[in-house]
């Protein structure tokens, strides 16, 4: 018998939306709709699959901060500015030759109108930047982490993370439909509400929180981000004394590198 291959992991992106409170740094998570196949009723970060329109020549061309990466690179940024725009209402977009991303009004206006085209399947990101003039922000987009769905699932995501500081004038909002909760909070609040049973967080989102929490405020946390390389977490499910464990890297800067192997259930996003 053939031995099965592993399924193909579709590139994804996603992103840690962060701003600075009274409480000190926080993030913006959304509640996955329970009837959504993968991660429903997770708490989660902004983000999804690479879709084909996201390399398209015109946006890429058109957008801040992809002239010295390479194509797949550019459809992941603007995977992720489009995810984050669909998922939380914020546009990371400015308009066409300014320097200031777009104002509140407006941020509202284009994410309304979004979506009530979305849910009647004729919107395109294309289309929207080209008819509004828009600049997409992909310079804003700082990788913080690279997550490869272990080779055993048979669905599979090979997930780019980005961190991404919120327009101060911009509020976001969850899509009511693929999301149907979100809220700011600071990223020890998020995973000590999942360790009393409160919320659902998935293995990455849960140790990319972990790593989140070790800044107080957005600028430390993105000068982090940029000194410290991305190492790819593929998890690896291996025996240990006491039974099957789950292991990634040391050098992913994590603070552990191996965990009980239940914990991996429904990892990839």
């Amino acid at each position: 018998m053939a031995e099965r291959r592993p399924a193909r992991a579709v590139p994804a992106a996603t992103v840690l939306l962060v701003r600075d409170a009274a409480a000190g740094l926080e993030v913006f998570l959304v509640e996955r709709h329970r009837g959504i196949r993968f991660a429903g009723g997770a708490t989660a970060f902004p983000g999804g699959k690479v879709d084909p329109g996201d390399a398209d020549a015109t946006l890429r061309a058109g957008a801040a901060g992809l002239a010295d990466v390479d194509a797949e690179e550019a459809a992941l940024r603007v995977a992720a500015v489009r995810e984050v725009f669909e998922e939380s209402g914020i546009l990371l977009a400015r308009p066409a030759g300014q320097r200031n991303l777009l104002p509140a009004e407006r941020a509202l206006s284009l994410a309304r109108s979004e979506r009530e085209a979305r849910r009647a399947g004729r919107v395109a990101l294309k289309e929207l930047v080209v008819r509004e003039k828009l600049q997409l922000a992909c310079d804003l987009l700082v990788p913080f982490a690279h997550w490869i769905t272990p080779e055993f699932l048979p669905r599979r995501f090979d997930t780019h993370f980005f961190l991404a500081p919120a327009p101060v004038q911009q509020a976001a909002h969850h899509d009511g439909a693929e999301t149907v909760g979100s809220r700011w909070m600071p990223p020890r609040t998020a995973l000590s509400e999942a360790a009393a049973g409160h919320r659902s967080l998935m293995f990455p989102t849960r140790l990319n929180l972990a790593k989140l929490a070790r800044h107080g405020s957005v600028a430390e946390a993105l000068a982090a981000a940029r000194r410290e390389p991305v190492v790819t977490v593929l998890p690896r499910i291996e025996k240990g004394e006491h039974g099957m464990l789950v292991r990634i890297p040391e050098e992913a800067g994590y603070d552990l590198a191996e965990a009980p192997v239940d914990e991996l259930v429904g990892a990839g996003r």
